[in-house]
């Protein structure tokens, strides 16, 4: 793949400011009720289209971080007190919805004992409750490796654990400081043995620094501890005080990236300059590829 050093998003990374009427409503309903997404927090380019076909990725646990990740845009800072109320919250907001997919996730919280483990585990409990046809999808922190945190959200069985490895072991340090490679993998590795009921997924960004080789080893470590969906996509740079973009790829090679990780035996691949790891997360579940 090509090294190159773009001072612009090229065409193909333009989107349209959100707007209409079901991102309007979608916006309402979430306020109302009180509720935080992910959309909203990590400013995610597809926010528009998910909340006008009334799907939203629901974050749990406040909207402050306690890790200091440099290509993030969700808030850092002083964290808030759990919310009880939440989960049924959230339940009830997929119940008005209509949400035959739910996706949840959370800001990372290590001052919690469980690192919030407690809160998935409740959130996963009261959707069923509200909404037993659902299939649900959690996006976990790694619990600072807690493998009984982790056993928490396993026991209530959500139909896919999702967590993050987001760059390639080398840049760690400098995009993810706090996290630690092999602590996601084998986060990933034990979701698997725990359960292999359960769907493991991952997603990773590229734009960062990363060499091609680095890409794929990293898609074969992630094969290796069973994980099974793999988004891949674009990092763009939320502001000045983050990382910024080391270059951007072409759909082609996300073509390349998608072709590779079919032949590396993954059931399901989405890979595009502005997929994230909610994105279509309905048809990663199903299997549909179209």
């Amino acid at each position: 793949m090509q090294q190159n050093r773009p001072q612009r998003r090229p065409e193909w990374l333009r989107v349209r400011l959100p707007g209409g009427s079901g991102y309007l409503e979608i916006k309402r309903l979430l306020r109302s009720a009180e509720l935080h997404t992910v959309c909203e927090e990590a400013n995610c380019p597809n926010i528009g289209e998910c909340f006008n076909q009334r799907t939203a990725t629901f974050l749990i646990l406040g909207s402050i971080c306690t890790r200091g990740c440099r290509f993030c845009n969700v808030s850092k800072g002083k964290t808030q007190p759990v919310d009880p109320e939440e989960p049924e919250r959230v339940a009830i907001a997929v119940q008005q919805m209509g949400l035959r997919h739910v996706v949840v996730t959370s800001v990372t919280r290590d001052d919690l004992p469980d690192g919030g483990a407690g809160s998935y585990a409740a959130t996963l409990s009261a959707i069923r409750r509200y909404n037993p046809e659902s299939t649900i999808e959690v996006l976990i922190p790694d619990f600072e490796g807690s493998m009984d945190a982790l056993r928490l959200v396993i026991r209530e069985r959500p139909d896919i654990i999702n967590h993050n490895i987001e760059t390639v072991p080398r840049l760690y340090k400098r995009v993810r400081p706090g996290a630690i490679y092999q602590r996601s993998l084998m986060l990933l590795d034990e979701v698997k043995k725990a359960n292999p009921a359960i769907t493991a997924k991952s997603g990773l960004m590229v734009g960062l620094g990363e060499e091609y080789e680095e890409i794929i080893r990293v898609m074969k470590d992630l094969r290796d501890a069973g994980c099974e969906i793999l988004t891949i996509g674009q990092y763009l740079s939320p502001g000045r005080q983050h990382l910024p973009v080391d270059r951007f790829y072409h759909p082609d090679e996300f073509h390349e990236l998608k072709s590779k990780g079919s032949e590396l035996g993954f059931t399901y691949i989405e890979s595009g300059p502005l997929v994230r790891s909610s994105y279509h997360a309905a048809r990663h579940f199903s299997g549909d590829q179209t």
